[in-house]
């Protein structure tokens, strides 16, 4: 399938074959998460599915795919087992995480694969000191020396959490002891070191949702998603903002957190996905996107995704761009990736058409701007009311390649949501 952007000169979009990476699991497949390894063409998708969390994989650029596999560690439930996150190391070694409820704690898993993805013999559970604790979201990202690194939401109080739930998505917090910390390995993921509070202000800082990419130099990059935390007894929580922050020496200490694009609005406490996301192209300028909720002049709500970037490290961020065209208030689930010098693919998971869910792509370019208006990826809308996870996959094969991935719960589907991917060659012109 291709599609020509409808902007002078923009480039020309062919979407590749479709795939769908779990037909054969039962139940219910959401939240993809994808890492590529360049240099072989090899993709990883990993997702919450299979009665537990599922991993596949191509060897092919993301033509076709492996039939997907239960993670070691993960089996059991999805209520159990949750956040899927993907990193490959510059040896090739592929580390999949995912958060684990066990014996009264969360916390973070990493299965490690040394085979490509085949087989996962090594598995490290990030068991917190506190019983009962809070835990939530993983991200992982593994640097140019191999040092693995995984950011997840930490409390070491759980019944300071209070949720807001959504009856066709996931749940956001009202209250509670949200705070960003890092843990990292420099075997392999074989063993990971303490905690490093990330977020100031531990165990009432207001910080989650911290992804992340290490650049060759070492500096480590994260975005994280700020609450304010307006009572430190109650952990009450007022709406928030996207952060930046930086660690030039392994993750020990962290720069002062930077507002990123502020004057772009707040995040509600009622947003039950994952918001925010970091990237860095081949000449190391780096991409936040996020989407806010807020109210338009005729005093309706809104939700409008959000695109900025950095050519100096992060230390200052370009004003917000707007990459949504809607501004209808329906979730704008926003990812970034990479591409070459000065280019980046920004994509978004939404339900603002009327029809359903559908996965929207468009390129953007830091001298020119957007290089076309959005494609909608896969002609099929998913149904609105069920859940296809709080986040999807994207990555870049190459400068012209990016690969895509998400759940949906297509006609053809029904009521099961399925995960699917594509991979989109992107034509210049």
């Amino acid at each position: 399938m291709t599609m020509t952007a409808a902007l002078a000169a923009g480039p020309t979009y062919i979407v590749g074959p479709i795939s769908d990476l779990s037909g054969s699991c039962s139940g219910q497949n959401a939240e993809v998460e994808q890492t590529v390894d360049p240099m072989l063409g090899y993709v990883y998708e990993e997702w919450m599915g299979c009665q537990g969390i599922a991993f596949a994989r191509s060897i092919d650029g993301g033509t076709t795919f492996s039939d997907p596999i239960a993670l070691p560690g993960s089996v059991g439930s999805n209520v159990n087992s949750w956040d899927p996150a993907l990193a490959v190391a510059p040896d090739g070694t592929v580390y999949a995480a995912f958060m684990l409820a066990k014996g009264g704690q969360w916390y973070p898993v990493v299965a490690a694969s040394f085979d490509h993805g085949v087989t996962f013999p090594q598995v490290t559970s990030l068991v917190p000191p506190d019983a009962k604790n809070w835990g939530d979201r993983d991200f992982i990202a593994v640097g140019p020396d191999g040092v693995v690194y995984v950011t997840w939401d930490y409390g070491p109080n759980r019944t300071s959490i209070t949720f807001i739930c959504s009856s066709s998505g996931s749940c956001a917090f009202e209250t509670g002891d949200l705070n960003v910390v890092m843990q990292k390995s420099n075997d392999g993921g074989r063993t990971f070191g303490a905690m490093v509070h990330v977020s100031p202000g531990f165990p009432a800082s207001g910080g989650d949702s911290a992804p992340l990419v290490v650049e060759p130099s070492g500096r480590v990059d994260l975005l994280y998603q700020g609450y304010q935390v307006t009572n430190t007894t109650t952990y009450t929580l007022n709406p928030a903002y996207s952060y930046f922050t930086s660690s030039i020496d392994g993750g020990s200490t962290w720069s002062t957190p930077l507002k990123v694009g502020p004057q772009a609005g707040t995040m509600s406490l009622a947003e039950w996905w994952i918001d925010g996301d970091i990237a860095m192209d081949a000449a190391g300028t780096l991409y936040a996107t996020w989407d806010t909720q807020g109210t338009n002049s005729d005093g309706t709500a809104n939700d409008i995704g959000w695109l900025s970037w950095s050519t100096d490290h992060g230390q200052h961020w370009s004003s917000p761009v707007q990459a949504t065209p809607d501004t209808l208030n329906f979730p704008h689930i926003m990812e970034v990736t990479g591409a070459g010098s000065g280019v980046a693919y920004v994509a978004w998971l939404s339900d603002s058409n009327p029809q359903g869910y559908a996965l929207y792509l468009r390129a953007f370019s830091v001298t020119r701007g957007w290089l076309s208006d959005p494609i909608q990826v896969a002609s099929a809308f998913g149904d609105p009311s069920v859940w296809p996870g709080d986040t999807f996959g994207i990555s870049s094969l190459s400068p012209n390649t990016v690969v895509v991935s998400w759940g949906s719960a297509t006609p053809s589907t029904g009521k099961k949501s399925e995960i699917f991917a594509v991979p989109v060659t992107v034509q210049f012109h």
